[in-house]
Parts: C-alpha cells; sequence; structure tokens
C-alpha cells in the first residue's frame, strides 16, 4: 500500500497510513498516523478533522509518505518528528538520547515539591534535559544543573536549553559534582538485561541502550553506584520500575514511594545512607 496517489485526501490518507501501521504492529496506529500528517502539513492534529476531505498537496503527500515508512520499521514517532512534548515544553530529540516518557512527569512534581525556594538541584543522567529544563522552567528561583555521561546526550540538552532560554549548567560528566545539593533526582537506566530481548522493537532497534540497561540481576546496578557516591543524608528523587520501588526504598534511609496517575510506585524519595 502506498499513500502517494491513492491517498488523495486527508480522510483517505489517514485511514490508509492506520492499515498499513496496524499491520506493521503499532498499537497506536490511529494515534501516529495524525501525528506524522498533521507535521507533514504543517497543522496541528485537530486541523486535520476541520477539513478531513482535502486534497493533500503534493510535498506534503511526500513528506507524509517519507514519514509513514520510518514509523513503519518500527522507529519511533518522537524521532520521526525530531521533537517530544513533555510537561509544557517541546523538546528537540533524536536518537542520540531515550524518548522522555509520561511517567517521568512524576519524577518533576516530587522534586518540585521537595525542593525549597532558591534550592540547588542536579539532575544525574539528563539526556535530553527533559527533567532539568522542566524543573528551571516551572521554578525559575531553583538553581539547576545536569549532567550526562555521553557527549552526545549533552549536546542534545544544550540546544534544547539554548531554544528554550533556560538558564541549566550543563556537563558531560560521570556522578554527582562536589556541591552542597538541595536534592540530586535521576531517572537512571533500570531495564535488567534479561528483560531486553522482550521489549518493543521501537526501543531495541532505536533508543540507547546504554540509557536503558540498569545492570546487575535486578537492574539496579545503576542505582546504587550513584546513592554510594553522594554524601550521606543528602536527599535523591529517583525514578525506576514498579517492581523495584521496595528495593530502593530498601538503599535509602526515609524512603517512600510515590505513585503516578497509572497508580504504580514509579519514583522513590529519600536519603542516602
Amino acid at each position: 500500500m502506498t499513500i502517494a496517489g491513492a491517498a488523495s485526501t486527508v480522510r483517505s490518507a489517514l485511514r490508509d497510513a492506520e492499515e498499513r501501521l496496524t499491520a506493521a504492529g503499532s498499537v497506536s496506529a490511529r494515534l501516529d498516523a495524525e501525528l506524522l500528517l498533521a507535521d507533514a502539513l504543517g497543522v496541528d492534529r485537530a486541523a486535520l478533522y476541520a477539513r478531513a476531505d482535502r486534497a493533500l498537496p503534493t510535498e506534503a503527500t511526500a513528506a507524509f509518505a517519507h514519514h509513514l515508512g520510518r514509523r513503519a520499521a518500527s522507529e519511533p514517532v518522537a524521532y520521526v518528528l525530531g521533537r517530544r512534548a513533555f510537561r509544557r515544553l517541546e523538546l528537540e530529540i533524536d536518537d542520540r538520547v531515550l524518548i522522555p516518557r509520561p511517567e517521568t512527569e512524576l519524577l518533576v512534581e516530587v522534586a518540585l515539591d521537595a525542593l525549597p525556594h532558591g534550592g540547588r538541584v542536579h539532575d544525574v543522567g539528563t539526556g535530553s534535559g527533559a527533567i532539568a529544563l522542566a524543573l528551571k522552567d516551572e521554578r525559575p528561583d531553583l538553581v539547576v544543573s545536569a549532567s550526562d555521561l555521553s557527549a552526545s546526550a549533552v549536546a542534545v540538552a544544550r540546544t534544547n536549553a539554548t531554544r528554550l532560554g533556560l538558564d541549566v549548567a550543563l556537563s558531560c560528566a560521570a556522578g554527582v559534582p562536589a556541591a552542597d545539593f538541595d536534592l540530586v533526582v535521576a531517572n537512571l537506566p533500570y531495564i535488567r538485561d534479561d528483560e531486553w530481548a522482550g521489549l518493543a522493537p521501537d526501543i531495541v532497534r532505536y533508543e540507547p541502550r546504554e540509557a536503558l540497561l540498569g545492570g546487575g540481576p535486578d537492574g539496579l546496578e545503576a542505582i546504587r553506584e550513584l546513592i554510594a557516591a553522594v554524601p550521606s543524608g543528602m536527599r535523591l528523587a529517583l525514578e525506576h520500575a514498579p517492581a523495584q520501588a521496595a528495593s530502593v526504598r530498601a538503599l535509602l534511609r526515609e524512603a517512600e514511594s510515590r505513585r503516578g496517575l497509572s497508580g504504580e510506585e514509579d519514583v522513590t524519595l529519600g536519603a542516602a545512607p
């Protein structure tokens, strides 16, 4: 099935695209098709249905066909479009960084609640800069810094910070800088090695493996290393898999896990022992 020629209107293009993406294994085929076509037309999703019977311009048809081919090969929509919404921000995204997930918004909420006015916070493993930039965007009073082991990831985060006009100090480094932080936040890799093969093709084929695999039989090696690296008593807010919540609490003092919109324990707040 091809979009060019056969699909001459918005309505028929969406129908054909949904069929193709469903056959390719997408579990969100209709949404994917809408996002990709809206981008090709340079409009928002709602505008697609305002004029659903209009003919597709030649340029939009070609752009949509290109987008659709990439998505049919399991490439994530965020990488195809080069952007991802996260809280109030729109971030530039590519395969150098992990795609920010809705679950990670809970980590931002926990940090915002935990930080005093003018507090100092550091984001470890910042990737696209999503967490650090959201914190600075929503709390300009905070002193925010962030780091990542990957120079490529830091480059993406720096591009986002500059474009959004947010003052976040970014560095390519391991661990936490020597400073008196009120809070350290991190969405570190926490997937077990034996889980990798069972993940969706979108993840396995395209997202950076080093940003996902946490190490050790329980996937918590990266989290353990971070907790061991910070001074005793320093507070941390950590994202993890719901099944890991009890284990993460056991690594911290005065720890509590928070539930997100799904009702799962996705984030734990506590102090280093």
